[in-house]
């Protein structure tokens, strides 16, 4: 089952655009350059429904949560929850003259201090995990995470260092990287830790997670999914990831109508936690959102009617 689980995520990611460069900088002005021009929101509208969801999670133990973010890069949840930040605004701040002009190293000295400046309203203290050294290295160095770890979990087993900074999370946490990653990396994880983490899931609707929900099912782990609402990640780079992401849905028998058709990623919001927890309080009894849908966005691929059937192009 996990072996193919990971064939088919992999099938399903070639559907995607690959952004596999701007994760091998020692700072994240590429990172914010490149997802920036596709209108990349996932952590902006993700972060009210973290906190909502942490401070619940605070209510059943009374104490401050350590968060585990899976799929880490550069620390941008962390930054983006524990410091009155988002993510549109760091973009503007990395795109300035003046931050392209400086060296890595006179960049993550500044990140330090402008980091330290900002009055710390986080619900939890952050960890991360992803298997870029270097973006790991930037968001522990300036202070974004506690510690972090470097290690692709899909492969290699969890040394036992990493595992001792693992063992404290009470929260494990992702926006994107379900999909690159099945139970296996969650599996590790899951028996570093002391206690029963919850898991808060952003997970792209072209990913099943019937696998991942069975796998936390045998682990005492009740999976919900928040209906009736979908978070959105980002534009579509090109009319290929366009089509082919209209494409696999379609296969997966999910209707991408008013959402994906319209050019945009959208993601559903996934919480699995024990069933004491899940039965009492629902996950619709922690969560209320506000849409991201208003959100100014550049011009998306979207398809329109014409003599020869349904074409792609660019909206007005």
């Amino acid at each position: 089952m996990l072996k193919e689980m990971g064939t088919e995520f992999s099938r399903i990611n070639q559907a995607k655009a690959i952004f596999d460069d701007i994760y091998v900088e020692k700072d994240p002005r590429s990172y914010f350059s490149a997802l920036g021009d596709l209108d990349y929101m996932i952590t902006d509208v993700a972060e009210p429904v973290v906190r909502q969801i942490l401070a619940a999670k605070a209510a059943v133990t009374g104490a401050k949560p350590v968060v585990l973010d899976v799929g880490c890069s550069y620390g941008i949840n962390a930054a983006v929850h524990r410091f009155p930040l988002t993510f549109g605004g760091l973009r503007h701040r990395y795109a300035r003259r003046e931050m392209k002009a400086l060296s890595s190293e006179e960049l993550v000295h500044l990140d330090r201090n402008f980091y330290s400046a900002w009055p710390d309203v986080g619900l939890a203290r952050f960890i991360g995990l992803d298997i870029s050294a270097p973006a790991v290295r930037y968001a522990t160095d300036v202070g974004l995470l506690d510690q972090g770890i470097v290690a692709d979990l899909e492969n290699d087993a969890l040394s036992a260092n990493d595992a001792r900074i693992v063992r404290d999370a009470d929260v494990i946490m992702s926006t994107g990287c379900i999909g690159y990653v099945t139970e296996k990396t969650f599996g590790k994880i899951l028996d570093a830790t002391e206690t029963t983490p919850w898991i808060i899931s952003f997970v792209l609707r072209m990913f099943p997670i019937d696998s991942l929900a069975a796998a936390f099912a045998q682990r005492g782990l009740v999976t919900e999914r928040l209906t009736g609402v979908t978070f959105i990640q980002r534009r579509f780079r090109d009319a290929e990831e366009f089509e082919n992401t209209l494409a696999t849905l379609a296969k997966l028998g999910v209707d991408s109508t008013g959402l994906e058709s319209e050019g945009l990623f959208h993601a559903d919001l996934i919480l699995s936690r024990p069933e004491a927890d899940a039965r009492a309080v629902p996950l619709e009894n922690i969560v209320t959102v506000a849409s991201g849908r208003g959100r100014p966005i550049a011009p998306r691929y979207v398809h329109v009617e014409s003599n020869d059937g349904l074409q792609v192009t660019l909206e007005p």
